[in-house]
């Protein structure tokens, strides 16, 4: 294009690739500049998806620093809470796209060996006898390792402690998925494919928005709904009450008296991410 055609009128979709590819950093927008992206990604979604939705952008409550509890006791293994995360938060269906992996073990046998590990089991037999279940998701590390080696700053940790991801900033090198050791970031090999049915329309700019193909996602202890002071959608669909979620800074809060009066333990404890996601047995 010469200079003549460059000053031309830009089209609708030459508008919306401009503004996209010069968005700035999430942490760098001003209030009224967020709006103005929320609003171009809220028509864009209308076009791909022919249904409105709704994408927010609630801050971080003050006072507030999100922990979540697994009572391994309790898990019976259903799975449950994978197909709730699926479906609150936009998740892939084809090619399948899981942020939470339910791990089948041995009772009585070590299990160091997480990737090892069976967790394609058939979720009508459980709880199967001799086996326990250990659900494993993002675990919101104090000193996560997939912020550091981002090369865009497209992923950092927010004040509540939960680890976002700008979609429209990832670059989709997967260093972060590399970096992660409990497997906790997927890659969008291409465009993730909901059906308009099935799309969850009440969103998050740093949760559960549509994404794109060559993006890398994870678990933001559906943000969406914590900022509001809703529960996540696995602590929700929990036939068996395994799942504990709360403020870690009120001292009166369910996860803060299962960390004090419970034996805890955290995943890979020695490689100094403090997770602020804890496991324990209640019996």
């Amino acid at each position: 294009m010469g200079i003549a055609g460059a000053l031309l009128p830009l089209s609708s979709a030459e508008a919306f690739s401009f503004s996209a590819f010069f968005q700035k950093h999430f942490k760098e927008m001003s209030d009224e500049e967020i709006k103005r992206v929320i609003k171009r990604l809220e028509e864009e979604a209308l076009k791909d998806y022919k249904k409105k939705i709704s994408i927010s952008a609630t801050k971080p409550l003050p006072g507030v620093k999100f922990g979540y509890g697994l009572d391994l006791s309790r898990c019976i293994g259903c799975r449950r809470c994978v197909y709730g995360c699926v479906e609150e938060n936009n998740l892939s269906r084809n090619p399948q796209v899981q942020w939470i992996s339910v791990l089948k073990l041995k009772k009585g046998k070590k299990w160091i060996d997480l990737e090892g590990a069976e967790r394609y089991y058939d979720p009508k037999k459980v709880p199967e006898q001799d086996y326990f279940y250990v659900p494993v998701q993002c675990q919101q590390c104090e000193d996560p390792p997939c912020v550091k080696v981002c090369p865009t700053q497209a992923t950092w940790k927010e004040p509540d402690g939960i680890v976002v991801v700008d979609y429209n900033w990832c670059i989709g090198c997967r260093y972060c998925m590399a970096a992660c050791p409990y497997g906790a970031r997927h890659f969008n090999w291409s465009k993730p494919t909901i059906s308009p049915d099935e799309i969850n329309t009440d969103t998050h700019y740093l949760g559960n928005r549509p994404r794109y193909e060559g993006v890398v996602e994870k678990c933001t202890f559906c943000v969406q709904r914590t900022r509001v002071g809703r529960y996540p959608a696995c602590v929700e669909v929990c036939p068996a009450g395994a799942r504990k979620f709360g403020n870690l800074l009120d001292p009166e809060s369910e996860i803060r008296k299962a960390i004090q009066n419970k034996r805890v333990f955290r995943l890979k404890e020695d490689l100094n991410t403090s997770p602020t996601f804890f496991y324990f047995f209640s019996i």
